[in-house]
């Protein structure tokens, strides 16, 4: 396994696979996910995305910012601001 590999020596979804892991371990109320997608391929994207909609149907409230509008269409609330103000909340 990679268990003793280095951050350094880990690929940008692995990362965000172990700081996912991490951030469910202690079965939380809720996750706040900056840019969740942001720096991966489509595939590693996806399987992130499908982690955080598994967890969200299970209870997990999750709070995602993302530039990403296709992302965005995936959450049951969309806040959109614009130059730091909220600019409208929708669904």
């Amino acid at each position: 396994g990679k268990e003793n590999n280095n951050a350094l020596e880990l690929s940008g979804g692995e990362c965000q696979r172990v700081a996912m892991a991490r951030a469910i371990a202690n079965k939380p109320e809720l996750i706040i996910a900056d840019e969740p997608t942001g720096n991966l391929d489509s595939k590693t994207g996806k399987n992130i995305v499908d982690l955080l909609k598994k967890l969200n149907d299970g209870g997990l409230t999750i709070i995602m910012v993302t530039h990403d509008k296709e992302l965005a269409k995936t959450a049951s609330k969309i806040i959109t601001m614009k130059d730091g103000r909220i600019e409208r909340g929708n669904r």
